[in-house]
């Protein structure tokens, strides 16, 4: 097995406007919208902890503070807590703050996702890293980044999770042309399109919010031009890295995922996810699923 270097750090985008969420998102981060009792930007990082990365850094915008205030200390809130003896609620707001080492910087203007993995350049540097959207959330019986992450120690290069869509649904994603490996769950990826008309997908293998990325792309994303909707595309200098040799930080192989997947960009996908947390949640479910259906019953559903 050739040595490559190990994965240590992550870096997760958080500088998106959130507009499928607007009013609620014009003065809180969309990443902060909570699943359940926990925003979703804590689900992601405690993934990347899962992993075994405790070095995060978060590519954050305007009005995004309070995702920095999340993941630090609360003396306030925390000695109310303690003086109320409320030991619970004051494990839950420690929690966060001790999950990793956080990082923040800004991408001053949304250029793209490729624009805000650039972002992360000088922190990263010639390290091979992991990145984590913040709209997919992964659930943790599926250890997915991990097995990417022992794809990357194989193979090398860059790693992208791929799962299995509809293909009428493909369009809404990147799709990935495919080879086979001699292990059943890892391919090797020969080219990448970025949402796609259906019926000029390469298949209906879409890409989904987990990477782990040769530090190559960064020169790669310099010279890459926007792409679709005028933003610099991942998924563009991916492709890139798939056409180059190992010397050059290439090539790009996928995991195939068949696990769970919870997609929080869009409110009909969020409330799904809200329901199915809580629908698996010891302290709620008792109470939660008889309600839940007694009023689907009420309503005629």
């Amino acid at each position: 097995m050739a040595d490559f270097d190990p994965v240590t750090k992550a870096v997760v985008p958080a500088a998106g406007l959130g507009t499928r969420f607007l009013p609620a998102t014009k003065a809180t981060p969309k990443e902060m919208l909570p699943i359940v009792d926990k925003p979703a930007i804590q689900y992601v990082v405690e993934e990347a902890v899962s992993a075994g990365l405790l070095d995060v850094l978060m590519v954050t915008g305007r009005n995004k503070r309070s995702i920095e205030d999340h993941f630090d200390v609360a003396y306030e809130l925390e000695d109310a807590l303690r003086a109320k003896g409320d030991e619970e609620r004051l494990n839950q707001v420690k929690e966060p703050v001790d999950l990793a080492t956080m990082h923040y910087v800004r991408q001053g203007e949304p250029k793209g996702l490729g624009h805000a993995v650039l972002c992360a350049k000088q922190h990263v540097g010639h390290e091979p890293f992991a990145c984590l959207l913040g709209d997919d959330i992964i659930d943790p019986r599926d250890p997915l980044l991990k097995r990417m992450i022992e794809a990357r120690a194989t193979y090398g290069g860059s790693v992208i999770a791929l799962m299995e869509v509809p293909r009428e649904q493909i369009s809404l994603y990147g799709a990935a042309a495919i080879e086979p490996t001699d292990e059943d769950d890892v391919v090797r990826v020969t080219d990448l399109v970025e949402k796609p008309p259906a019926d000029e997908a390469p298949s209906n293998w879409a890409v989904i919010g987990r990477y782990v990325i040769d530090p190559a792309v960064f020169d790669v994303l310099e010279r890459t031009p926007p792409g679709r909707g005028g933003e610099i595309q991942l998924t563009d200098a991916l492709r890139t890295l798939a056409s180059m040799g190992p010397e050059e930080g290439g090539p790009v192989h996928g995991v195939l995922f068949r696990g769970r997947r919870y997609d929080t960009g869009n409110k009909l996908e969020y409330l799904q996810t809200v329901v199915q947390f809580a629908a698996n949640r010891d302290d709620l479910a008792p109470e939660f699923l008889p309600w839940l259906r007694e009023f689907l019953d009420k309503s005629g559903q």
